[in-house]
């Protein structure tokens, strides 16, 4: 008699995949992503100009408007960009307490993908390839996702 072997159930599964082409799902999400963008700049004291460039660059009119909390639906390259601050500042508030976390991202950095300047400087004039670079290089630090 033949045994069958059955493989049990991962206890892990993938999240879902968000569409960020989809309008519906920028416009749900864009609210949410502006509030935690403004409040990672305030924690981090990022000026408004470097801001702008973290956001891939706008003008100021519009820039301020969103700072308003206008309502605006974020394109699919910003809603990517702020995602990649989020895990940067959660992965910085994992890995070390409130003072440091918030100013790290400031600070010269001896890595040498950072050559001695700040991660800041790097992300600004990396843009979104250096953002996942940082975000990678943090969530390798802290063991994971």
């Amino acid at each position: 008699m033949a045994l069958t072997l059955v493989a049990p159930e991962p206890k892990y599964t993938d999240a879902p995949l968000i569409d960020l082409t989809d309008r519906d799902t920028r416009e749900r999400l864009s609210d949410g992503a502006v509030r935690a963008f403004f409040n990672i700049m305030e924690a981090w004291k990022i000026n408004d100009t470097q801001a702008k460039a973290l956001l891939g660059g706008m003008s100021n009119g519009a820039f301020y408007t969103l700072k308003k909390g206008s309502g605006k639906r974020l394109d699919e390259d910003r809603i990517r960009r702020i995602s990649y601050l989020v895990g940067i500042f959660k992965a910085l508030n994992v890995l070390y307490d409130q003072d440091l976390a918030d100013r790290w991202i400031t600070l010269p950095n001896s890595n040498r993908i950072f050559g001695g300047k700040a991660p800041l400087d790097y992300m600004l004039r990396g843009g979104q390839p250096a953002f996942q670079t940082v975000r990678r290089l943090l969530d390798a630090r802290r063991g994971g996702r």
